[in-house]
């Protein structure tokens, strides 16, 4: 009996190891993204420029007055505000989870803080939205940071975009 059962857990610890290992979901809202817990946004961070630093989530109301509008302002207002910060890990892939107040539409800003002072050094740090298309050198439109949220968990892919000379931002050559 005790055989049998050494057996079946050696062939349970036999088929763990053989499965692909599931990427970690980081940030403090990282339980948002479990089974059952949303709603939220579950951020695939693509095309880093290196993993100094942290990244940032920052979540906004789905228009363009609000959008990267100052948290202090919308949050006196009433409106849709939160940030997520996360520690870039040394290797494996990133993805990092903002819970949402509501199922809805809402706009996501990704950065990449590559100094950790918590400004946006235009020259060094990265930013991306779920949209496709360079960001370049202007404000970006809401229209580009938009994603809808149902009851569950939504995924997508974030591409990281650093400035580039005159072209402004863009993703990075080997993305």
């Amino acid at each position: 009996m005790i055989t049998r059962m050494i057996r079946a857990a050696l062939a349970v610890a036999a088929m763990a190891a053989a499965m692909p290992a599931q990427a970690q979901i980081l940030g403090s809202d990282a339980a948002a993204c479990s089974l059952g817990g949303g709603p939220a946004i579950l951020a695939q961070i693509a095309g880093l420029k290196d993993r100094k630093g942290r990244i940032k989530l920052e979540l906004y109301p789905a228009n363009e007055t609000d959008f990267l509008a100052d948290d202090s302002v919308l949050i006196a207002a009433g409106k849709t505000f939160r940030r997520v910060w996360t520690t870039i890990p040394q290797s494996g892939s990133i993805q990092v989870c903002i819970r949402v107040p509501r199922p809805g539409r809402y706009a996501l800003l990704v950065t990449h803080d590559r100094d950790n002072k918590n400004k946006f050094n235009f020259f060094a740090d990265g930013a991306g939205f779920p949209g496709t298309g360079k960001i370049g050198m202007s404000r970006p439109k809401v229209d580009r940071a938009l994603v809808d949220v149902g009851e569950g968990t939504v995924t997508r892919t974030i591409r990281m975009q650093y400035l580039h000379g005159l072209g402004g931002f863009s993703p990075t050559k080997d993305d």
